[in-house]
């Protein structure tokens, strides 16, 4: 049987964001999208807007019959869904490919899948501010980068068609470890939330004997804010997975304060601007390089 993506089946469990804008992205490029989610609202909205071909409700029929399926759950439900029953529910030759947030602790779950399961972690770098399939875009992955991390065992045919699978979606696929992975996205996904939270809870704080300060609070506080109002059972999934990474972060991100309360504090200007300039640099050259 062929594996060029256009003449398969392919399944994507979760029907979120993520997994909607997936099937969106597919809707014209693979012979029959099926969708697997727990909620069957979901799943009769997909249908009734011709996002998906069909779908259900049950994990086992919904990838018996895939070529290709996609994990898009959160990553506590993709864990417990490749450690303790997917494996047997797949045809020799499928392709399982994730979207989890972390990739060490999957990746190493999926190396004791089944040999004949063409397994491979991902993870693209893009989203929305509002979840759930009314808010899927064909357009969420389009040259946003999709990580690629091979898990033990992974074979020449995964890799290339898991990258088949990502310029589909109109991404950019990047290959790196795992490991490497969840330290980078440590530092610049996970420890941002977290400190967005130390932030809101500071403001609370002070809220407490001056209520004003809501009132004030303008764009700095929106702007610094807009992590901590992210779905809190997701990101407690996901720093779960990575917490040795993100203490990593967090220790780096204490020196950073720790050297500005020492400039406010002896009222160093010159060290104070030095550092405030050096991450003015650093934030303009990434936006300029990135175009953001």
């Amino acid at each position: 049987m062929s594996h060029s993506l256009r003449q398969q089946t392919v399944a994507i469990v979760g029907l979120g964001l993520m997994g909607g804008s997936i099937a969106l992205a597919l809707r014209d490029r693979v012979a029959h999208l099926v969708g697997v989610d727990p909620d069957q609202g979901t799943l009769a909205y997909a249908q009734k807007k011709g996002i998906i071909d069909s779908g259900t409700q049950d994990l086992k029929a919904g990838v018996k019959d895939a070529q290709t399926v996609i994990l898009a759950a959160p990553v506590q439900v993709i864990l417990d869904m490749v450690r303790s029953r997917i494996g047997s529910y797949l045809r020799a030759n499928t392709l399982l490919i994730d979207i989890g947030s972390t990739k060490a602790q999957i990746c190493a779950a999926m190396g004791s899948l089944p040999i004949s399961i063409l397994a491979m972690g991902g993870h693209p770098m893009c989203g929305k501010e509002r979840s759930g399939i009314d808010s899927a875009d064909a357009d969420l992955y389009r040259g946003r980068p999709f990580v690629l991390c091979a898990p033990r065992r992974s074979t020449p045919a995964a890799r290339l068609r898991a990258l088949e699978l990502v310029t589909a979606l109109g991404a950019v696929p990047i290959e790196m470890d795992a490991e490497r992975h969840d330290q980078l996205v440590a530092g610049i996904s996970h420890l941002p939330y977290l400190l967005s939270a130390a932030f809101v809870h500071t403001v609370e704080g002070e809220s407490e004997t001056d209520p004003m300060i809501w009132e004030l609070a303008a764009g700095g506080f929106r702007d610094t804010s807009r992590l901590a109002a992210s779905d809190v059972r997701m990101m407690t999934d996901i720093i779960s997975t990575n917490s040795a990474a993100i203490a990593r972060s967090l220790a780096l991100f204490r020196v950073q304060l720790a050297l500005l309360e020492v400039a406010l504090v002896s009222q160093d200007q010159a060290q104070l601007e030095t550092m405030l300039q050096a991450a003015h640099n650093a934030r303009v050259m990434w936006a300029e390089q990135h175009q953001t």
